[in-house]
């Protein structure tokens, strides 16, 4: 199992960042309601949206902002 995040659409491409590196990806792979900063499961030929991981990785974000702008 593999986990990414899509980074942005090209055209009819999802660019996915891996740990490993970038890979494009045919939209028609992913699930419909993929959007950009979805993170996605890879598990065999199944892709699905993990919100779980993806709510997760947004709260650790939102946190390291609010460091660096601490007054």
């Amino acid at each position: 199992m593999q986990r990414g995040i899509i980074d942005r659409f090209e055209g009819d491409l999802a660019v996915i960042e891996f740990d490993d590196g970038i890979k494009d990806i045919h939209k028609s792979l992913l699930p419909k309601q993929a959007t950009v900063g979805d993170m996605l499961v890879f598990n065999g030929d199944q892709i699905s949206i993990d919100y779980e991981g993806k709510n997760k990785l947004a709260k650790e974000i939102e946190d390291l902002a609010n460091e660096l702008f601490e007054d």
